[in-house]
């Protein structure tokens, strides 16, 4: 079957159809998606500004459109941390569902951090032990660690790429004093969150996820996109300070000329940098690897199991149909 997913994200909104059934791997089909950074949109007050909402009213009938034009069956459409972070947010919800028809779901920071984590472990396998997976958004941070498919502990902090840019780094380049600001109030803000893990034991494997960590492991000097996603990609945290301290002298327009930087990320990559290097001092490792799922494969993964229980499903035609058992009385 077909299955579309609508991602509402803090810095792009993206149309992901995959064809898949229940035992297999999502197959991505097609794809339409647009830069919009609903964190840009924000008034003083909090809320999305009007014409944020009209841009975003505009992207998911496009979305409806091209899915209902590549006869997707079924829709799963989601929002993350700008919405539900928003202080007019069940408004802006309200408004899409009335102009669109389409009803985004709101996901909490720790079902978004479950769900991504869900799809990293459906990717590594049991065989990978204990996991930690981090996963910096536009608007939030999410971490979640546990040896089953589903997380012991995942949770939520406000430090997302784009807003951290927003708030702390106005200058282009950066001042060394915003900089360092910055970086304190990211240890500040994760250290409680990181104690929430104390006792859960060591993961095995650190993984990470999101655009912005794989742009930075292949600053670093890990693959492109091209080589394919069964490539082993590394990021270490001693490429990750000396790259985090380049990147904090640079202006946005120079950072385009590193490989993996979109124009659509160049500005908040500094931000990005000092998270992901925060994250993996307080968390105690060295390393971490890049998974190329995350939420969308989650979300997707979930809904295929539970298309299993809905009802009967045909075999998979590579599997006969199982022999009839007679009764032993």
């Amino acid at each position: 079957m077909r299955l579309g997913v609508l991602d509402i994200g803090s810095n792009t909104v993206h149309l992901l159809l995959v064809d898949a059934h229940p035992g297999a791997r999502p197959l991505p089909f097609a794809s339409h998606k647009r830069p919009l950074s609903l964190v840009q949109y924000l008034e003083p007050d909090g809320s999305i500004s009007d014409e944020g909402q009209h841009e975003l009213t505009e992207f998911v009938l496009e979305a409806w459109e091209f899915a209902a034009r590549h006869k997707a069956e079924d829709l799963l459409a989601f929002c993350t941390s700008a919405i539900r972070e928003a202080t007019n947010g069940p408004e802006v919800l309200a408004r899409v569902k009335h102009e669109t028809t389409v009803t985004l779901q709101e996901l909490t920071g720790s079902e978004e951090a479950s769900m991504t984590f869900f799809a990293v472990r459906r990717w590594h396998g049991w065989g990978a032990g204990p996991i930690l997976n981090l996963d910096i958004g536009g608007g939030s941070f999410e971490m979640a660690f546990g040896q089953d498919e589903l997380p012991e502990v995942a949770t939520s902090v406000p430090l997302g790429a784009s807003r951290l840019t927003r708030d702390w780094l106005a200058e282009d380049p950066p001042s060394a004093r915003s900089v360092k600001e910055l970086r304190r109030y990211i240890r500040s803000t994760l250290k409680p969150a990181v104690r929430e893990f104390d006792g859960l034991g060591r993961a095995n494997l650190v993984a990470g996820t999101s655009k912005t960590f794989r742009s930075l492991a292949r600053i670093a000097g890990a693959a492109p996109s091209a080589a394919g996603p069964y490539v082993k990609r590394e990021l270490n945290a001693t490429d990750l300070g000396v790259w985090a301290q380049r990147i904090s002298a640079m202006k946005a327009e120079d950072r385009l000329h590193l490989p993996g930087v979109s124009e659509a990320r160049a500005h908040q990559l500094l931000a990005g940098a000092l998270v992901a290097e925060a994250a993996l001092e307080l968390f105690k490792f060295k390393k971490l690897r890049i998974c190329p799922w995350a939420l969308r494969e989650g979300l997707i993964l979930r809904r295929l199991d539970q298309l299993v229980f809905d009802g009967p499903l045909e075999p998979a035609p590579h599997i006969a149909a199982p022999p009839a058992v007679q009764p032993t009385f």
